[in-house]
């Protein structure tokens, strides 16, 4: 994610191409601006025909494929901040479960929890936020698991279809097993069960957003739409702008292949582009939070951004 400095100029902000789409959609304002250009020069100094296509029909295509685009994006952005929602719930959820891990009253009868077994319990909730972000971004989850959960535990949950899920079920069983020696209150663990329980709920949210994409025929449409528009307009423009063909092209392409754009990039809010969500720093703070709680005296920082972008 693009973090920008809240006083920047606006000259920095015009200049900027960090986190830009400008990178992604220049070849297609390229060859738009090109055959624009070679239309200009064939009218103003080969061969001067005149056009039968005028402004009006583009003006009523324009607006409608604007209405279009921004309906698009509008239904993008809802699965982008979707995503956020979901792992600020998830950051909220793994804060509550460590506090209540940690102030566990010591039951009427039983073995009260020692230190190790606290920690063991936080470090797998830890362990479930950097194996969700793996998992949404199809990375290797092995270095992060290791340094939280046992080896034998690893390389179970390696063997599953959906670590994550794996993970939950282990985290409820451990809640569990320490309820059933009557180490752990029913009535608190029933409190402890729901945190669980959203652990769950958190995932499912996270898989819908991800595995259910626009419906590929509206945005089939919406590509054609958007590239025929842009390669006819020269011939609507032409005995308007004249030589201001290949500019006005230039600004209108730039406009909607950037909105196209852009609302590809931010369907899938797990993924690694620079305006996806900063999971890496996310699941830091989630980490750093449960650490700190634990008492640890060196947790691993906040990460920051790097040239603007948060990862």
């Amino acid at each position: 994610m693009i973090v920008r400095p809240r006083n920047q100029t606006m000259w920095g902000l015009l200049l900027s191409t960090r986190g830009s789409i400008i990178g992604e959609i220049l070849p297609r304002i390229v060859y738009v601006v090109v055959i624009a250009l070679v239309v200009t020069i064939v009218h103003e100094f080969w061969y001067p025909f005149r056009s039968s296509l005028t402004v009006t029909p583009f003006s009523l295509i324009g607006l409608t494929l604007a209405i279009f685009l921004g309906f698009r994006n509008r239904v993008s952005y809802e699965r982008f901040w979707e995503g956020r929602t979901m792992w600020g719930e998830l950051h909220i959820v793994a804060r509550n479960l460590a506090r209540q891990t940690l102030t566990l009253p010591s039951p009427a009868t039983g073995e009260a929890l020692t230190a190790g077994e606290r920690r063991d319990l936080i470090h797998r909730i830890i362990a479930f936020t950097h194996a969700l972000r793996h998992y949404l971004r199809k990375t290797d989850p092995q270095t992060d698991l290791r340094r939280y959960l046992p080896e034998p535990e690893v390389k179970a949950l390696l063997a599953a279809s959906n670590l994550p899920n794996a993970l939950v079920l282990n985290i409820g069983q451990a809640y569990a097993r320490l309820c059933h020696a009557g180490r752990i209150d029913p009535i608190l663990f029933a409190a402890i069960e729901h945190q669980v329980t959203r652990l769950a709920y958190i995932l499912g949210g996270c898989e819908r957003v991800q595995s259910t994409p626009i419906p590929f025929a509206f945005l089939l449409l919406l590509h054609r739409t958007v590239h025929i528009y842009c390669l006819l307009l020269p011939f609507g423009l032409i005995d308007t702008v004249g030589m201001m063909t290949p500019v006005v092209v230039c600004i209108v392409s730039y406009t909607f292949f950037g909105l196209d754009a852009l609302g590809d990039q931010i369907e899938d809010p797990f993924s690694l582009r620079p305006n996806n969500l900063p999971l890496d720093a996310i699941s830091r703070a989630v980490e750093n939070n449960l650490l700190s709680m634990l008492g640890d005296a060196n947790p691993p920082r906040l990460l920051q951004p790097v040239d603007t972008l948060l990862t």
